[in-house]
């Protein structure tokens, strides 16, 4: 049996209680065995990082010299990245303070609750730091291998006659197909037969007009080796123009073979990277779904208890004659007010119509939430065959989010009186509008990249194979318009 994989772990806590607690914790993981090196402040702990360049950080947010997004920020690198993992240990659970940690480089963060149940969580939320450190990490050597593979490309050079309607010359690079310039040169269709089979009807036509009409070259096509090999030419060639009747055309072969497995590769890790964004928020929707139902089932009943206590106390004195005192009676105007404030925080959560009701009655829902927070007026429009369509959970939860983030951007930036929200069956697409009056869009504006909120839009709408576009003049409004394939909504 092999020995359990060894972790340095840089534990930054001031809490001598808290650390044991946390070291008995991971000790119990019989997988893996762990290696400490401790620190009470921030800035002993920024010292042993730089000096022990440690697998992982757990760290206290609230240390005696720094705070957890101090120690962060210090942390970082010129370039703004925190290179090794950092596990946020926080007594509040404020999902402001999360957003700013992970902002600034944490990878995670635990709620350190009166119980210690947090404890049980540590080891495997390390695990996961690491494995997703791993992943970068093999993602920038492989990148790094592209490079240097890059850097090191060959060409092969040849010169055609026209006058001889043979190839006149090939450079030595030729090797690389395993053939001499010799054995290259042996016949005018010797090039024409190693190209592959698929491509070479392609490259005739291309190679054949360009003589004809004098015009460059630039075509890519695979060529197969003499062993067998496939290899990616890039074909780029012109006429020299030396005052002949019949000038010889001069070309280079760039293998291009590593960035084309390089751009597979790569379009598969972006396939991977989106499919792990659209796996982050599900996460994010199922933790905002918890969240929201744990702030109802705890914060709503407490705050509601505490109303109906006053109330009845203010009650019991004016029926007995007496007149209520006035703190008990502001008292409860706030406990009103809280519960306000708290069925608000629930609904930007996660409004409960969603999971109801559905998409369509909840962005209608939240079209007349707009209306009523604001000096916006909102139409919103459901298209009938529309409407009857079961739509998944998932989708349903991207679509009602791309119009959140549409809506909070008109609100916010628009300087709009009006917006309307069309969802329709279009072309077998669910096609939906999103159109203000508002100010438009300037030329310089950077309404795709900068954005996060547009750029997660864009990503949502990746994911389900559809787009996203954002288009608007200077004055006369903008339109956010989402596509998403029919075919793909009820079985993604």
């Amino acid at each position: 049996m092999s020995a359990p994989r060894e972790i340095r772990i840089l534990l930054v806590e001031d809490d001598l209680v808290d650390r044991i607690a946390s070291k008995r914790a991971l000790a119990a993981d019989s997988e893996r065995q762990y290696v400490f090196i401790e620190a009470d402040t921030g800035e002993q702990g920024l010292q042993l990082a730089a000096q022990q360049r440690p697998d992982c950080i757990l760290l206290d947010y609230h240390l005696p010299d720094q705070t957890g997004l101090e120690f962060l920020e210090a942390l970082a690198q010129e370039n703004g990245e925190v290179s090794v993992p950092v596990m946020v240990l926080t007594g509040g659970s404020s999902a402001a303070l999360a957003v700013e940690l992970m902002r600034r480089g944490a990878r995670d963060y635990l709620t350190k609750d009166a119980d210690r149940n947090y404890l049980g969580q540590i080891s495997a939320a390390i695990e996961r730091m690491l494995g997703a450190q791993r992943l970068l990490e093999a993602k920038r050597a492989a990148e790094a291998r592209f490079r240097t593979l890059v850097e090191q490309i060959q060409a092969i050079t040849y010169i055609w006659s026209t006058a001889q309607n043979r190839l006149e010359y090939v450079s030595p690079q030729i090797a690389m197909l395993g053939f001499t310039a010799e054995e290259w040169l042996s016949g005018p269709s010797f090039h024409e037969m190693h190209v592959h089979p698929e491509d070479r009807d392609r490259v005739i036509e291309a190679v054949t007009a360009s003589r004809a009409n004098r015009e460059p070259l630039s075509i890519e096509y695979r060529m197969t080796a003499k062993d067998g090999k496939i290899f990616w030419f890039r074909d780029e060639a012109q006429v020299i123009h030396d005052g002949s009747a019949r000038p010889p055309i001069q070309g280079i072969l760039l293998d291009v073979t590593h960035s084309k497995l390089a751009e597979q590769t790569l379009q598969r890790s972006q396939a991977e990277l989106r499919s792990l964004a659209a796996h982050q928020e599900r996460i994010k929707e199922n933790e905002r779904k918890r969240i929201a139902q744990e702030i109802h089932d705890e914060l709503g009943s407490l705050l509601t208890g505490i109303k109906a206590y006053v109330s009845v106390s203010v009650e019991r004195t004016l029926q007995a004659g007496g007149t209520a005192d006035p703190l008990l009676v502001d008292a409860t105007r706030l406990a009103d007010d809280a519960i306000g404030a708290v069925r608000r925080v629930i609904t930007d959560l996660r409004p409960s119509v969603l999971d109801q009701l559905g998409v369509w009655e909840a962005m209608k829902w939240y079209a007349n939430q707009i209306q009523t927070r604001s000096d916006l007026m909102c139409d919103c429009s459901i298209d009938s065959a529309l409407s009857a369509r079961s739509i998944d959970a998932e989708l349903s939860t991207m679509l009602f989010r791309v119009v959140q983030e549409a809506l909070t951007n008109t609100v916010r930036h628009a300087n709009a009186s009006h917006v309307s929200i069309r969802a329709q069956a279009r072309n077998g697409e669910i096609v939906i509008e999103v159109k203000d009056n508002g100010k438009g869009i300037a030329r310089k504006d950077p309404v795709s990249g900068q954005s996060w909120g547009i750029f997660g839009m864009h990503e949502r709408a990746r994911h389900f194979g559809g787009s996203l576009t954002i288009s608007g003049r200077p004055g006369d409004g903008t339109t956010v318009e989402l596509r998403i394939p029919i075919e793909d909504t009820d079985g993604h």
